[in-house]
Order: C-alpha cells, then structure tokens, then sequence
C-alpha cells in the first residue's frame, strides 16, 4: 500500500492504533515502526499474490524446501515466453 494518499495514512494509523490498543509511541517510532510494519506485511502480501500468478503461467518454479519454506526461481524452460513478457511490459 503506498500511504502517499493522505486518507490512506489516516486509515493505516487509525487501524494500527485500534488494534494495538494498548500501544504507544512518538512521531519518529509511528513512522519507523508502525507504518514500516504495515509496509511489510502489506507488500508480503502483494508479493506472494505477483508470485502466486507467475507459478500459475508456469513463469516462476516453486518448490518446498526440507525446512517447509517455499522457494522461487524463475522457470529455465520459459525463458522465450519470459523475454517476450519483458519486452511487452517495456514497451507499454
């Protein structure tokens, strides 16, 4: 979430303040920590959604490592099929 648009900064700290109730902090910690952290999880979100759609187009390989963590990379056997998506998103 880009919190550049003044409503969406007010919706970010009021929701982190109503669900950290019991938190407390100055101008410097709201923005380092409380925004940061939203920041975070957000783009998390955001990013595993990017991945999740370039594993379904068969563009990225997923596989799950001994420890259960995910891993990605992109998928050798696309690479024409990845060029040609490139290029199309440079040329927009």
């Amino acid at each position: 979430m880009c919190l550049s648009n003044r409503a969406e900064l007010t919706r970010a700290l009021l929701s982190y303040m109503f669900e950290n109730a019991t938190a407390s902090d100055t101008l410097e910690g709201i923005v380092e920590w409380w925004l940061l952290d939203r920041r975070v999880t957000d783009s998390l979100t955001e990013v595993k959604s990017v991945l999740d759609d370039l594993v379904s187009r068969k563009l990225v390989v997923q596989r799950t490592a001994s420890d259960m963590r995910v891993h990605y990379s992109v998928n050798r056997h696309k690479k024409k099929e990845i060029r040609e998506f490139l290029r199309a998103r440079n040329a927009e």
